[in-house]
């Protein structure tokens, strides 16, 4: 008899559930919840406007997806439920929210559903940015071990950036929240019953070491007085669980709820990045995975623990078991493409799109795949809702370089592809040259299946071959891979990650290899994109600074 397991992976405007056969990774069903609200970065429900860089979401689309999709998936698979023997959850981190001791978040209260810090603030709420960079500095300042794991600085999307935002506009909120939890963290203490707080999310967004703990007492304490006591009064449960472990087992409740067994296995939570790293089958150092959608994270394993500027964190144990786990990424790529489709393509492009039935992207697509490298005479930076890596600053902006009167639309989106491909690139040398080998790309997530010319770039670009993960819905499998570990050997599981990477990760027979003569094309826009690159983010200019902080002024 098969056994199966549930994945649940959460994303930006959606959640996703797969039900994965155990020992082939084969998806039997999938289902997808948008969630109801959406991001909320301009109003709250009630019609309340939220100031810029704010990002929001709804703790309540997060229990609908659970819901709506695990019901649907037994359903339409007819497998018995208890024959799923394990369920995982992952969560675009750092994505929390503040909560009582019984787990309720603050905005299900009659006095904070109008309140903006009371909602879960989602990855890239940028808001904090003020708050980000004097922890960095304070960490400077102080010469804290810490911050060069981080390569230097702070960001606004982590935890306690959030925290001290929270503590210092709204402090009603931090009083009344028993704890600060990541989402998905909540999500497995609402099936369990119990809290517990998983490494990925700690080593990564929240200061946390595998030998150190979190931060000093005395650098909280100088960071803001009341954050003195933060752990002892607002940590609830301190206990930071490894990835690939039972964070308990379904609850009698929550199995109601859901239609699966009580007891079924629940892993510790997980994000969504790296739980994607074994359902492309990678279980060794040097593979760099791209999880390509609205942003890209990118996450590689090494051997060693070294110091990478401009990284995003490197963690023991933080990807996978015995493995120091690195990550870096890029803040805007869908999402900028999508940028371009919305505010700048010609009603004309729009209506040959519609008439030869195609999407619009498609027909850029189509367009741009005629161009020669060059031959627009653009180059971009990739910064359109700030830099993740490698410069950390959210205050920077995007640029599209060599505009003329003859300019056509394919060409402004090949150029925003390239950028992103660019940063891409910064990012693989940077490991390179810091001691943590890249030997192979891997990309999964919509785009990579969607746009064999993006893939293309990004292979000529990067000089590397770059496979493709086999799944629609990665950090789902990722997620139900976990799951299967949390059950164990004993219930038709595995014992460890990397046994069920071997059996469940899949990646496509598609490969894709660079060409030789449009590397050497790239190389010399490669240089440009560089040359900007540090001119703007390293202090050449601060005109993009200078320019948000006049925006700001007028809409103030």
């Amino acid at each position: 008899m098969s056994k199966y397991a549930i994945g649940v992976d959460y994303g930006t405007q959606s959640g996703r559930a797969v039900l994965a056969e155990i020992g082939t990774g084969r998806e039997i069903a999938s289902e997808v919840f948008f969630y109801p609200h959406g991001v909320m970065d301009e109003r709250l429900p009630d019609g309340r406007p939220l100031p810029p860089d704010w990002a929001l979401e709804h703790p309540q689309d997060y229990l609908d997806v659970l819901s709506h999709t695990i019901p649907a998936l037994l359903k339409a698979s007819g497998v018995d439920p208890r024959d799923a023997i394990g369920i995982g959850l992952d969560v675009t981190a750092s994505t929390f929210l503040p909560v009582k001791a019984d787990s309720t978040p603050l905005c299900f209260l009659g006095e904070f559903e109008d309140e903006p810090h009371a909602y879960m603030k989602l990855w890239k709420h940028h808001a904090a940015q003020d708050q980000a960079n004097r922890i960095t500095a304070l960490a400077e300042e102080r010469g804290e071990k810490f911050l060069a794991r981080y390569g230097g600085k702070i960001s606004s999307e982590w935890y306690f950036p959030k925290i001290l935002q929270i503590l210092e506009e709204k402090p009603e909120v931090y009083d009344a929240a028993d704890t600060f939890v990541e989402a998905v963290d909540w999500l497995v203490w609402i099936l369990t019953g119990q809290l517990t707080r998983n490494s990925c999310c700690a080593g990564y967004k929240a200061l946390w070491h595998k030998e150190e703990g979190f931060p000093e007492k005395d650098f909280f304490a100088a960071l803001h007085p009341r954050l003195a006591d933060f752990f002892e009064e607002k940590m609830y449960s301190g206990r930071v669980s490894p990835l690939g472990e039972k964070a308990g087992e379904l609850s009698e409740r929550a199995a109601r709820w859901l239609g699966l067994a009580p007891g079924t296995a629940v892993a510790v939570g997980n994000v969504d990045a790296h739980v994607a790293v074994p359902a492309v089958g990678i279980h060794e150092s040097g593979k760099l995975l791209m999880i390509v959608g609205t942003s890209i994270c990118h996450i590689l394993c090494g051997d060693t623990e070294e110091i990478v500027p401009g990284m995003c964190g490197v963690v023991e144990d933080g990807v996978l078991a015995g493995k120091f786990g690195y990550e870096a990424g890029q803040c805007c790529v869908g999402d900028h493409f999508e940028w371009f489709i919305t505010r700048c393509v010609p009603e004309a492009y729009t209506a040959e799109a519609r008439n030869r039935g195609l999407s619009i992207h498609q027909l850029l697509r189509e367009k741009a795949e005629k161009l020669k490298i060059g031959e627009s005479g653009l180059i971009a930076l990739d910064w359109w809702n700030g830099n993740r890596s490698m410069l950390v600053d959210y205050d920077l902006s995007g640029l599209i370089l060599g505009m003329s009167l003859t300019t056509r639309p394919e060409e402004i989106y090949r150029a925003l592809i390239e950028a992103t491909a660019f940063g891409t690139r910064m990012i693989v040398d940077n490991f390179t040259e810091h001691g943590v080998p890249v030997d192979e790309l891997y990309a999964c997530g919509g785009i990579s299946h969607k746009d064999p010319m993006m893939m293309q770039i990004y292979a000529d670009v990067t000089g590397r071959e770059i496979r493709i993960g086999a799944s629609t819905q990665t950090p789902a499998l990722g997620s139900a891979i976990h799951g299967a570990v949390a059950a164990g050997c004993e219930r038709g599981g595995y014992d460890t990650v990397a046994e069920a990477a071997v059996e469940m990760g899949r990646v496509l027979d598609t490969v894709y290899r660079p060409i030789p003569e449009n590397v050497k094309a790239y190389e010399a826009l490669y240089q440009e994109y560089k040359a900007l690159h540090d001119y703007f983010g390293r202090g050449g200019s601060d005109v993009m600074k200078r320019l948000k902080a006049i925006r700001e002024s007028a809409k103030a």
